[in-house]
């Protein structure tokens, strides 16, 4: 790389525009906002206070996923399963209550891997439906519901954040902005907010509906929500598997999110703790050498970034010969540099 990459505009820093016209300050504003790596393209225009614009800002933690297909998926999973265990109902064997409801129930208990054991297939045809279903369960669980369930967490990391800032003066960008760089951790926070009431609403539930003693009704919520599934204690009433039916998918696919958030939490912190360390050492001869990429003796700006970002393990050795590479195509008269020409050329020899 040349010694002039170091004033490439891509990596120019901040300069005074206190004297120019503000429509070309707007425009370097936006500018300078876009080429922020941390700032979301969507919220970089500051201003834009409008309802519509802050709704448009919101939509940086919207996900393409389709929650009525989730939806349409999980009821055609549950109705036909609840059909199927309906009609073979009576090649069931354990506590019973309404046939609708234990049909249900039983559809639930095996889709997210429960299996109290308190309602069992006793036939042939019923035990095959019932490895069926708990196969089509897992997939569900695992493809569409976790994610739905992710999704509509990041979508809550706003609202805690605005919580946690309501008594201070924080524009809708600032919070935006902070959800976004702590995404990770609100993210944790939030789905073990979720988890600990879900907790309390079982062990209340269990308690009061189902007559268990208090211990045995945590007892019974946490070999719920881990798929232990004894058996020894669960639900054994109409309205019991009615709010088991909805409390068991949520809050086994819950602690699901806690552990998957916990594990990415920690992964994060390690991730900040290289980059800190990767920043802050000392810059040796040898790394000088190493990060000279076009072995000219110097290291330009570029060449220095490049380098640090490998370190980081943001990129690879492959992911730059493969940049690199394109580059080569791209530059078809081999002058170092991209230009109008190059780029006419290379369409028309493509052509």
């Amino acid at each position: 790389m040349a010694k002039g990459d170091a004033e490439d505009p891509l990596l120019e820093q901040p300069s005074d525009s206190s004297h120019l016209p503000s429509t070309r300050q707007n425009a370097l504003t936006k500018r300078r906002y876009r080429r922020s790596k941390t700032v979301p393209e969507k919220i970089c225009y500051p201003e834009q206070n409008s309802p519509a614009s802050l709704q448009h800002r919101e939509s940086i933690f919207e996900n393409t996923l389709d929650f009525k297909l989730v939806l349409l998926l999980l009821s055609a999973y549950v109705g036909v399963g609840a059909l199927c265990f309906f009609l073979v109902r009576y090649q069931m064997k354990g506590i019973k209550t309404n046939g609708v409801i234990d049909a249900v129930y039983f559809c639930i208990v095996t889709m997210t891997t429960v299996g109290y054991g308190d309602l069992v297939p006793d036939s042939t045809a019923a035990k095959s439906l019932a490895c069926v279903f708990v196969f089509i369960g897992m997939a569900l669980v695992g493809l569409l519901l976790s994610k739905a369930a992710d999704t509509i967490v990041e979508n809550q990391e706003i609202l805690l954040v605005k919580a946690m800032h309501m008594r201070e003066k924080c524009s809708p960008v600032d919070i935006l902005r902070e959800a976004e760089t702590n995404r990770v951790k609100y993210k944790f926070f939030t789905v073990l907010v979720a988890l600990v009431m879900l907790v309390i609403v079982g062990t209340v539930f269990l308690y009061w509906k189902e007559g268990l003693e208090f211990f045995d009704a945590f007892y019974c919520v946490c070999a719920t929500i881990t798929t232990l599934g004894y058996g020894d204690k669960s639900f054994s009433t109409s309205g019991g598997r009615v709010f088991a039916a909805f409390w068991i998918l949520i809050s086994t696919i819950c602690l699901a999110q806690f552990f998957y958030s916990l594990a990415e939490l920690y992964t994060e912190r390690r991730r900040k703790s290289l980059v800190n360390w990767v920043l802050t050492r000392k810059f040796t001869v040898s790394d000088l050498e190493a990060a000279d990429f076009d072995n000219d003796k110097v290291v330009s700006a570029a060449e220095f970034i490049v380098y640090k970002l490998k370190e980081m393990g943001k990129i690879s050795e492959e992911d730059i010969a493969m940049v690199m590479e394109g580059f080569k195509i791209l530059d078809t008269d081999q002058s170092g540099t991209l230009t109008k020409a190059d780029l006419m050329n290379h369409g028309t020899s493509d052509a």
